[in-house]
């Protein structure tokens, strides 16, 4: 197959993105800013790294990785495979996930696993140790040498449902994310209307943060205790301060607007090595110029980067709802955010993939941006939101809120998803999530899109998922979800922008 040069940078809002990294990002930007005249230079050279070609997984010579001349990969943790501590197959929809630095030189990751009910029911796994026995999703450990030539796996949490993303922890645990409101009070999933007969058979509440230990080895599975206070809504991904040990956490409520949340733990995790429940759960909102509360704003529309807002935090005072009988999928997955939108909540679309940085929070609004006349032509998703993606950043300090990018359309950045600061500072890398031609790409500095790597399994209709650095940054790891598989992926970093 042909070579497969870069998608064309972008066609509005450069010069804007570029004063916003500039001048509000900070430290993100000042690592070593380039001028913005280099920007289409490095974005006609994918960065610095040239045209992606196809290349054979080394595992068993079958190309399934598009990418840049010199990179290397290896595919491992494939679903329905046997995980090799415990007799139970390789659960599928890999998801969010993170690596840290482990004993011998070798890595561990925590990976989630975004299953739910009703295909396939009742947990992979030891079930007596559960949470909810009919509930499928959870996370698997990997024990791996760096580039995956060596991999032992088994189970770290089970029980759970629609496990999403997430985020780690500085104290060395996995937050893990269930997407759902799903549970014993609310038995009718997402596929079937609110006056269908009931589709689930869950024994527990679902919708919850729960917290996977890094140290749990083999043999060591525990019942998991959900982080109630945390809020029991559509949970995306997590990220936490490590001055504070505050959490983030976004929504992605796909056909209602969606919510950025804080939850203030009673404890001190940075002390206890982890992240207690009974703590205080709040949501973000604008505060208009010559106001001193936040007033209810839409900020999924179209809008200019580089516009920041000042924001404040309301508190929930209800954040794990018990459910009336009868109530529809999406009214449950509603009603956290509507309590928070009754006193000033901002509204977003479908908010997912984070990461820290800095003093700042960095995260996507999927469908955010728009919406588009014919050129570009219209997002076409039955979602929340008319656009294709935005980039906000977050400022802890000064309490305010910058949308760093917005895409002007598919060609440019097409439904990201989960997202990770390089560990050289050079760009966030994101994972997009679309109907087709999924790629890995990377926002540079100067406000630059290029791509790192495409999906060239069942004609590229896979998402990626879970992109995370490991220790040193010379591995990146990530997921295709609905394939099952997880790739090792190394190479001359040094020569572009990641």
């Amino acid at each position: 197959m042909a070579a497969i040069s870069r998608r064309d940078f972008l066609q509005k809002g450069a010069a804007a993105v570029v004063a916003t990294l500039g001048s509000t990002i900070g430290p993100f930007a000042g690592l070593s800013a380039r001028a913005a005249t280099a920007g289409p230079k490095f974005a006609a050279e994918n960065g610095g790294y040239g045209p992606l070609i196809p290349l054979r997984d080394l595992r068993d010579g079958v190309e399934r990785l598009f990418l840049p001349e010199g990179f290397k990969y290896r595919s491992f943790g494939v679903r329905n495979t046997s995980l090799t501590e415990e007799a139970t197959l390789t659960p599928g929809r890999h998801d969010g996930m993170a690596v840290f630095s482990w004993k011998q030189g070798k890595v561990r990751i925590v990976r989630n696993h975004e299953q739910t009910q009703p295909n396939p029911v009742g947990a992979f796994g030891d079930v007596g140790h559960a949470y909810d026995p009919a509930a499928p999703g959870g996370t698997t450990t990997l024990e791996i040498s760096p580039t995956a030539d060596e991999v032992s796996s088994w189970v770290s949490l089970n029980g759970t449902t629609f496990n999403c993303a997430g985020g780690a922890s500085p104290w060395g645990t996995w937050l893990t994310c269930e997407e759902t409101p799903n549970g014993v009070d609310q038995q009718r999933s997402f596929l079937i209307g609110p006056n269908d007969p009931d589709d689930l058979t869950y024994t527990q509440k679902h919708g919850y943060l729960f917290e996977v230990p890094v140290s749990r080895g083999p043999g060591e599975l525990e019942i998991a205790e959900p982080i109630r206070s945390a809020g029991r809504f559509a949970h995306e991904a997590a990220a936490v301060d490590p001055e504070s040990g505050d959490v983030y956490m976004t929504e992605d409520d796909f056909a209602y607007p969606s919510g950025f949340y804080r939850y203030r733990p009673p404890n001190s995790p940075n002390e206890d090595k982890r992240i207690a429940d009974g703590g205080v759960l709040e949501i973000l909102g604008v505060i208009p110029p010559g106001a001193s509360e936040p007033v209810a704003m839409d900020l999924h529309a179209e809008q200019t980067p580089g516009t920041t807002y000042q924001v404040g935090w309301i508190r929930i005072e209800n954040p794990d709802p018990d459910f009336e009988d009868g109530l529809s999928n999406d009214e449950a997955a509603r009603v956290v955010f509507q309590e928070g939108e009754s006193n000033g909540a901002a509204r977003f679309s479908r908010l997912e993939g984070m990461d820290y940085f800095d003093g700042k929070i960095f995260f996507v609004s999927t469908e955010g941006g728009g919406p588009f006349d014919s050129d570009p032509p219209p997002n076409g998703s039955a979602g929340f939101g008319g656009g294709y993606g935005q980039v906000w950043m977050y400022d802890i300090s000064q309490e305010t809120l910058t949308l760093v990018f917005e895409s002007p359309g598919p060609d440019v950045l097409d439904f990201p998803d989960n997202i990770i600061i390089s560990p050289r500072r050079k760009s966030v890398v994101l994972c997009e999530d679309s109907s087709a031609g999924n790629m890995l790409r990377a926002l540079t500095r100067d406000g630059l899109i290029f791509d790192f790597a495409l999906n060239n399994v069942a004609s590229g209709v896979d998402e990626f998922s879970g992109a995370s650095f490991g220790p040193g940054g010379k591995v990146l790891y990530a997921n295709m979800q609905a394939n099952g598989i997880t790739y090792a992926i190394w190479g001359p970093w040094s020569n572009g922008l990641i």
